[in-house]
């Protein structure tokens, strides 16, 4: 069992409902008043249209308030899914927000190190040194000399031209790349050290220490490279780029669902034209 051993597992199910644990934060008291299971959180939601993901079956396994069904959950590609539109608040009959518990539920699989277990859950590794590191770095979540061209090909040759020329290209915009202010401003140490002390003290320090802590455990349990920092690294080659192809719908496959829109446009433009 990777990250938490199996013996942690069964002491923390007999001692402690997982359930109460999510209770614990704020998000989740505020996000689950008293769903109902109507369904209209699915039925508005723009992930669930293209992956095998429905928040209505979510919030109805975490109102089990079974550990092993939490567990499993806590352990899936499925709480990775949601992209935080927060659509479904605004549409829910009786105010509740499933992605608010979706954020419960992907910090305490962090914190479990359960998140390893799947594909999009270890992405949080590749997420955490590439935005998580240029926060704490260079103060921003993600600063265009980072971007490089070599790993984000579908930026394109003007983005290429950009990164080449990036001092110039901002120079234009008013600004000094590193400088004293406008666009990609330098900062100054006390500044990146208050900056610090703040993810020190609201736990988000904690939380990155974890996520490399078991992360490391998952690399040597498969036999990739890991190190204690950048992104030259086998591990975060592999979790950055892999893909089994096994998250879309079973019913709307990629091509399906783009055929099937372009068709549907046809009809649209002939019933126009008619």
């Amino acid at each position: 069992m990777n990250g938490v051993t199996l013996s942690t597992y069964i002491n923390l199910m007999e001692r402690e409902s997982l359930f109460n644990i999510l209770k614990q934060d704020v998000r989740f008291e505020e996000g689950l008043n008293s769903c109902i299971n109507c369904g209209v959180c699915t039925a508005i939601c723009p992930a669930a249209e293209f992956y095998n993901y429905d928040p209505r079956k979510i919030v109805n396994m975490v109102q089990t308030r079974d550990n092993s069904i939490i567990l499993e959950l806590l352990k899936s590609e499925t709480i990775w899914y949601c992209g935080q539109c927060m659509s479904c608040k605004t549409r829910c009959p009786r105010g509740n927000t499933p992605g608010s518990i979706i954020m419960v539920l992907r910090q305490l699989s962090q914190k479990l190190g359960v998140f390893t277990e799947s594909e999009k859950g270890r992405q949080q590794f590749a997420v955490k040194r590439t935005a998580g590191d240029n926060i704490l770095n260079h103060g921003y979540c993600v600063p265009a000399y980072g971007v490089d061209p070599e790993k984000h090909p579908e930026q394109g040759p003007v983005w290429e031209h950009i990164y080449d020329n990036l001092e110039h290209v901002i120079a234009r915009f008013g600004g000094e790349l590193n400088g004293k202010e406008g666009p990609l401003r330098g900062f100054s140490p006390e500044v990146m050290q208050e900056l610090k002390d703040i993810f020190k003290v609201t736990g988000g320090q904690d939380l990155f220490d974890t996520i490399e802590k078991y992360s490391e455990q998952k690399a040597a349990e498969m036999g990739m490279e890991y190190k204690p920092e950048g992104t030259d690294c086998e591990y975060f080659n592999y979790v950055y780029t892999y893909d089994s192809g096994c998250h879309f719908c079973d019913s709307i496959l990629e091509e399906e669902y783009e055929t099937g829109r372009e068709e549907e446009n046809m009809e649209r433009i002939s019933e126009r034209d008619s």
